[in-house]
């Protein structure tokens, strides 16, 4: 069936429905449609059976869908109403909600229900999280459930029920605001996790308006209510009324009329306001009870050591890879025979901090230092010879960050991951050995169609193709506890050591034959001239998405390459 997704954003969840449904044989193409409506003349031109709007847009035009059968999926369970279902759903601590894939028609978010799954809402997780996971697993159940009916002919969608929350209205600033003197931290917490990617909690303090991103607990440091009370690897730590939260990340209240803003390392934003505030480490190995944010940790269990870390929105700044590295070393100088990294709920890595290169004084300098830091990481991971090691993605990777994976002697991820192994979208040539684990994986000739289509890989297709070596199909939720089971069985395996002989004796072979230095010169020499050299689309491109401004048509990598991949796969 020929399907067209038309979307605001070719975000986390869009990349899933379309592969996903490819997965299953249709053909499917993609329109992004800016929020001011403008391109749904695209739909003509396509000629679909059915039109899908994964993430909802401007208001789906009559002239659409009275031609033909559009479906949109809303984040919330039939009889939700309004754009900020998930929002409200985390701020009132809903402990199950759903998704629901309606008609549209002539009043939004009225129409009858198709298809619609329900879930379980974890705690201690954030919007962003939640909507690359549970969110995401259920949309794709209820996708996959309303094409398949449309695709029979014969069933005759629901009404929308008229029970339920019904229309509600955006929620505002003037409700998400934190009163610090009176709220408990719970709240705080379910507050600052409803809006921790966007639009975040509007918060005066230190002399200015910020943004407040993310939000996590804090079991030790006790204050002033609102008072900051230390700062950790770049996040600060607030206190509340009965305890205290770490807060990673904020963003400047833009100027009216000023250029947008974006997000950035709490204590990096404040700078100068924070002359005084203490940094308040933690160990790597944290004590069995300690309830506190970090962004790396490690743990172990018996002959398996894991290396956990969680970065917001992936992004894999030059710090965090110096950080890693060291924890990724003391992983290795443990008496282990496995070392397991990631295994967290959420993004694997996207490589390179593009916020933090945006924000800096000289970006190209800054993305040069990221890029040798990644390079250092990738590197100690190639050339660990005493003991196997596997990536383990609970959630989505891409470019540097797919290539850190790939590095392993396996990778495993769950179903729902998302990969985009390639650099080109950020006119990078790219780096991260990536011209050496790629083809190792894949070969040559699809090593080279996935960087030049630049199009993402679901974990089927990653699996058939090489590009990983285990699917596990659990909740995100039970990822890592899957992860460490098998984990333990690998470790436990009697040619566990045949395996690592024959890892060091292959490594030794492919040094002789090109070594290491040569691919990680070769890439940075090119990926040099993207950064220093004039005229290079690199630093408009990575300007545009750190601000969040979304291409004026859909991408040239959408409209020729999905053809040709649909070509090539079926």
């Amino acid at each position: 069936m020929r399907i067209l997704l038309v979307a605001s954003a070719f975000n986390s969840l869009t990349q899933r429905v379309l592969v996903e449904l490819e997965e299953r044989g249709h053909a499917v193409s993609v329109e992004l449609v800016p929020g001011d409506g403008s391109g749904w003349g695209a739909v003509e031109r396509h000629a679909p059976d059915l039109v899908l709007v994964p993430t909802p847009t401007a208001a789906v035009p009559r002239k659409v869908w009275s031609a033909r059968t559009c479906l949109v999926v809303h984040p919330g369970p039939p009889g939700d109403r309004g754009p900020s279902s998930l929002d409200r759903a985390l701020q009132d601590g809903a402990g199950q909600w759903g998704v629901t894939v309606f008609q549209a028609g002539e009043e939004p978010d009225t129409g009858p229900v198709w298809a619609s799954a329900p879930f379980s809402v974890p705690q201690q997780v954030g919007k962003s999280d939640l909507y690359r996971g549970e969110v995401a697993d259920a949309a794709v159940e209820a996708v996959l459930l309303a094409v398949r009916r449309f695709a029979s002919g014969a069933y005759t969608p629901r009404p929308r029920p008229e029970d339920g929350p019904g229309p509600r209205p955006c929620l505002g600033q003037e409700e998400r605001r934190i009163d610090w003197e009176n709220e408990p931290t719970r709240v705080v917490l379910r507050k600052l996790r409803a809006a921790d990617s966007r639009p975040g909690v509007l918060d005066e303090f230190a002399g200015g308006e910020w943004y407040l991103h993310g939000g996590h607990y804090e079991d030790r440091l006790r204050g002033r209510p609102g008072e900051v009370l230390a700062t950790r690897c770049g996040a600060i730590c607030r206190a509340t009324t009965d305890g205290a939260v770490w807060i990673p990340r904020l963003r400047p209240r833009p100027r009216p009329g000023g250029p947008g803003t974006f997000t950035l390392p709490a204590a990096l934003a404040l700078g100068d306001r924070l002359r005084g505030v203490p940094e308040a480490p933690v160990p790597l190995w944290l004590p069995a009870g300690r309830l506190t944010w970090s962004e790396i940790r490690y743990e172990e269990s018996g002959p398996v050591g894991f290396v956990r870390f969680s970065f917001p929105g992936g992004a894999t700044g030059t710090d965090r890879c110096r950080r890693l590295l060291d924890a990724y070393r003391f992983a290795c100088s443990r008496p282990t025979q496995v070392v397991v990294l990631g295994a967290c709920r959420d993004f694997f890595s996207n490589g390179i901090d593009l916020n933090l290169i945006e924000a800096a004084d000289d970006p190209a300098e800054e993305a040069w230092a990221n890029l040798h830091a990644m390079d250092d990481l990738v590197e100690a991971v190639l050339t660990t010879t005493d003991r196997l090691v596997v990536s383990a993605l609970g959630g989505n990777a891409s470019a540097g960050g797919a290539m850190l994976a790939l590095a392993a002697d396996e990778v495993w991820c769950r179903t729902g991951t998302v990969l985009n192994p390639h650099y080109r979208l950020m006119g990078l040539y790219g780096s991260e050995y990536w011209t050496y684990t790629l083809p190792r994986r894949v070969g040559a000739e699809e090593a080279e169609r996935l960087t030049r289509q630049a199009l993402p890989v679901g974990a089927t297709a990653a699996l058939r193709t090489g590009l990983v070596d285990r699917v596990l199909s659990v909740a995100p939720e039970n990822f890592f506890r899957e992860v460490a089971r098998m984990a333990v069985g690998l470790a436990a395996d009697p040619s566990l050591q045949t395996r690592i002989g024959e890892k060091k004796v292959a490594r030794e072979r492919d040094e002789a034959v090109r070594p290491l230095r040569d691919h990680r010169a070769t890439e940075l020499a090119r990926t040099h001239r993207c950064l220093f050299r004039a005229g290079e689309p690199h630093h408009a491109l990575r300007s545009a998405f750190v601000r969040g401004e979304g291409p004026a048509r859909t991408p040239e990598h959408l409209t020729e390459a999905l053809p040709r991949r649909r070509t090539f796969e079926l």
